[in-house]
């Protein structure tokens, strides 16, 4: 039986550190051997986010700079990094600090009745995912009736969305 966590458990997990086995291949000449890494935390997060603002590899830098423990390196280490290494990098620290998605829930929100019926409404309309989130289920099932019924709302030009 499970029981109420208190306030350090749900701390303990951002302390947490993991071994993570780096592939040779990725090592060029180097022997095969391990990083150990932790979880990023929310704040973390944010302090990457603010700092690295439109630039994806920063961002991927700063978050690879922040998780390792062992070895610990600089943000001008990192980034010379071979990319292939920086990527792998990367995708364990999504990984541990819960920022990725499995296989199986992207599998299940790409069925997802209403992402489907978004998909068709932005190609057919033009809409962006913003206007489609705005919309209520009754105004998503009233336009895919409408184009079940080969009908545009007014002022909306057969064959697309608005110019």
């Amino acid at each position: 039986m499970s029981k109420p966590l208190a306030a350090e458990d749900l701390l303990a997990g951002a302390q947490a550190t993991h071994r993570i086995e780096v592939p040779q291949a990725l090592l060029g000449s180097a022997a095969a051997g391990f990083v150990v890494l932790r979880p990023l935390t929310a704040g973390a997060v944010q302090r990457v986010a603010q700092a690295a603002r439109d630039e994806r590899v920063l961002a991927g830098v700063l978050m690879v700079q922040q998780a390792l423990v062992e070895p610990s390196l600089n943000v001008a280490q990192v980034s010379a990094l071979s990319a292939g290494l920086l990527q792998f990098l990367l995708d364990q620290v999504n990984r541990l600090s819960g920022l990725t998605v499995s296989e199986d829930d992207l599998e299940r929100a790409v069925k997802a009745p209403l992402t489907r019926a978004c998909f068709v409404l932005g190609r057919e309309f033009g809409w962006t995912p913003a206007d489609c989130s705005s919309l209520t289920v009754g105004q998503i099932l009233l336009y895919l009736e409408m184009l079940a019924r080969d009908e545009r709302p007014a002022g909306m030009p057969p064959g697309g969305g608005e110019s």
